[in-house]
């Protein structure tokens, strides 16, 4: 199946169906094994794409200016420091100005709804890199990795244990479209709203039995700096350790999308350790939104 999501944003996530889910990472799948060949390459031939980041980044801007690069198109990164946007110039606007330029607008914000605005101005696709609320471009890479290990998702039983946050709400909604059962073990105060998880729970060895993969995410996020010691003491006895791991499928995978802080929120042995995926993960950030801007760019 083609994939065709051209003009289009990407925000949550909740804009694929399972089908068009499917063939995105079938594509992904295609881009990686075909690289060396130089698949996909003349894809982005003559476009432009603006890589908006207002916060630090490794593997989001790498990735994608590395993908943009090679599907033929020209990567244009910005910093909210080098626009009009720093002098009370609007997002909206921007948007509107933006989109006289380039042919698509990847944006990495601390304001979801600052995304929302420029998605709505904008006359070109916007693809959200990651906000406070949503990191769908994450999630995509992660259920490319888990096929690449386990095969079908359907059926998988996925095991977040930590914080509910970002993260975990798009590995919800994009697990859930893939036919997989996403299990939140968090405290109260840091679980995701009702209905969106398969299920929550307080207890992280209930949500690791049996599961296919065991996945976590920091403790204190960009923007949580002044409530670090306290999410440390609520967060502590959600470790992804060797533990957890003991009561999981014999076949379990371990998920981070990093950066980790080895001894915090996951143990080194877990994160190093032989069924650690999180490497291939990484790299399937670029895989995956490769295929997505083969989508998304008209």
């Amino acid at each position: 199946m083609a994939v065709d999501l051209q003009g289009k944003d990407f925000l949550t996530g909740e804009e694929l169906d399972r089908a068009t889910l499917e063939a995105l990472l079938d594509r992904a799948a295609e881009l990686k094994a075909g690289r060396a060949e130089g698949a996909g390459a003349g894809a982005l031939g003559g476009r432009t794409v603006a890589l908006f980041f207002e916060r630090p980044s490794t593997r989001t801007r790498v990735s994608f200016q590395v993908g943009v690069s090679e599907l033929g198109g020209n990567p244009l990164p910005l910093r909210g420091d080098e626009l009009q946007l720093g002098r009370g110039e609007s997002i909206g606007d921007t948007g509107r100005v933006l989109s006289r330029y380039v042919h698509a607008i990847v944006i990495r914000s601390g304001s979801h709804e600052s995304v929302e605005l420029l998605a709505e101005a904008a006359d070109v696709p916007v693809v959200n890199a990651l906000t406070p609320a949503h990191h769908p471009c994450q999630a995509l890479a992660d259920l490319l990795t888990l096929r690449e290990r386990l095969g079908s998702l359907e059926g998988l039983r996925i095991a977040y244990v930590g914080d509910g946050n970002n993260v975990a709400r798009s590995l919800a909604i994009l697990g859930r479209t893939a036919g997989a059962e996403v299990v939140v073990a968090a405290p109260e105060g840091y679980r995701l709203e009702d209905g969106l998880a398969s299920e929550q729970t307080g207890d992280p060895r209930a949500a690791a039995e049996g599961a296919d993969a065991l996945y976590t995410d920091v403790w204190v996020s960009m923007g949580d700096e002044e409530e670090a010691q306290a999410r440390r003491e609520a967060l502590a006895p959600y470790q992804l350790n060797e533990a957890l791991l003991d009561v999981a499928s014999e076949r379990a995978v371990v998920l981070h999308c990093l950066p980790a802080h080895p001894g915090e929120e996951i143990t080194p042995g877990a994160l190093y350790g032989e069924r650690s995926a999180v490497w291939d993960q990484a790299e399937n950030r670029l895989h995956a939104q490769k295929a997505l801007l083969e989508a998304l760019v008209p």
